[in-house]
């Protein structure tokens, strides 16, 4: 059950297929994908994406266009409003962010600056 009466994050079309493809291939039972940032990297943070195989009691649990997403407490406010997409290119394909509380990131594109979310605006974001 979710306990936030904002659109913690959600996913594209592209994103959720891919995340439903990859849950149902796991080996092994999968509640959905866990959603993280942790410290490190030359801008400062990086986002973390893995199976979850259990819910957390600190979890903020989502469920969008099928598929579960669990985003780690400590990293909600950095992740408030975030859009999960799923881009392929000639060279490759992956999860990417869309995080309004994104202010810089770093040349590789492995590591980010975020913000933690204004609740004054995140109150615009539609449930």
């Amino acid at each position: 059950m979710a306990r936030s009466r904002f659109a913690v994050m959600s996913l594209t079309e592209a994103a959720a297929e891919r995340a439903r493809t990859l849950i149902a291939q796991a080996d092994h039972p999968i509640v959905g994908l866990r959603v993280g940032v942790k410290n490190g990297g030359c801008a400062g943070m990086s986002y973390t994406l893995e199976f979850a195989e259990d819910v957390n009691p600190l979890d903020e649990v989502v469920e969008d266009k099928g598929v579960k997403i669990l985003v780690d407490g400590k990293a909600l406010m950095f992740l408030l409003g975030t859009v999960l997409d799923y881009e392929t290119t000639k060279l490759s394909s992956t999860f990417t962010f869309k995080n309004p509380n994104q202010i810089s990131a770093c040349g590789c594109g492995e590591s980010v600056s975020i913000t933690p979310a204004n609740l004054e605006s995140a109150e615009q974001l539609p449930a």
